[in-house]
């Protein structure tokens, strides 16, 4: 993609700090876009931040938000900070996410239980009702990061699974809703990535992870998982012109033909392709009487 795709545009990315946050900064601000980064560590940012600076182009700016969005009103403080760096949005990446507490429901903390659930679903939500008065004025797009258990169960990370899988529905249900201001919504699937996320599952152990889910986090570990520069590209393929006629999706990096999907942009809006569906019976070549 060219190195001026998102010139003049801003982008906002949540866990911009680290892993795949950190690509997606990287990424975008390589072609161009001014970059507001919101993650935990200030102490971090800061460094990106000076890093960003050293190599803009004329007119390109980046600015953090040192930010727990744990907090309920870490949201509004989020697009608060926003209105004094460039006063406009085009992207709104929602990367920020934790794996904790991994376990039994009935065993692990409830009040971390509930902490997952506002920082990976009530966090990016809110941020996506206070992103669409701005993007409206223009279009934009808006990309939320998934993850495993959002369309299969994932024993033992009940709080994530929960969250991620709400997060998806919620993408299909805005995007059918903003489509009207010429919004696009999407989310993607990124894949087994070696992050702070990996590190969570290998600490946990198989007691509290599982058998197969620690097994397979060993098994990743000697792979070296994907390349976190896979989903950054996916992410900023989504936000592009280039997928313009692509909405309301659930992407994978990994096992979806992204790269050649705007090709097939009207049979993919004309089908429920990529999208969370219950499967019946008929699906699978079953007649069951009806009641």
């Amino acid at each position: 993609m060219h190195a001026t795709l998102f010139s003049g545009k801003t982008v906002l990315i949540t866990g911009a700090s680290r892993g795949l946050g950190r690509h997606l900064v990287e990424g975008f601000w390589a072609r161009g876009a001014d970059v507001f980064m919101v993650a935990r560590s200030a102490e971090v940012l800061d460094a990106l931040c000076t890093q960003l600076t050293a190599t803009a182009r004329s007119g390109q700016h980046a600015a953090s938000l040192a930010m727990d969005l744990a907090l309920p009103d870490a949201p509004a403080r989020v697009f608060d900070a926003l209105g004094g760096f460039t006063g406009r949005l085009d992207v709104l990446i929602n990367n920020a996410a934790i794996v904790q507490p991994i376990g039994l429901l009935e065993e692990i903390d409830w009040s971390q239980w509930q902490r997952t659930i506002q920082l990976n679903l009530l966090a990016p939500v809110a941020l996506c009702r206070l992103a669409l008065p701005l993007l409206k004025s223009q279009g934009g797009a808006i990309v939320n990061v998934s993850g495993g258990g959002a369309t299969t169960p994932r024993p033992f990370f009940s709080a994530y699974a929960t969250a991620k899988a709400g997060l998806v529905r919620f993408t299909e249900t805005l995007a059918a809703e903003a489509s009207r201001y010429g919004i696009r919504v999407n989310a993607i699937a990124p894949g087994p990535m070696n992050t702070e996320m990996h590190d969570a599952v290998l600490r946990a152990g198989p007691a509290l992870a599982g058998a197969t889910e620690y097994r397979k986090a060993l098994e990743q570990v000697e792979s070296g998982g994907i390349a976190l520069s896979t989903p950054a590209e996916l992410a900023i393929f989504l936000a592009s012109g280039a997928a313009a006629q692509i909405n309301g999706r659930l992407i994978s990096a990994v096992w979806d033909p992204w790269r050649d999907l705007a090709a097939h942009a009207a049979e993919l809006a004309a089908s429920d392709i990529y999208t969370l569906r219950r499967i019946i019976p008929e699906d699978r070549g079953y007649k069951w009487p009806l009641k």
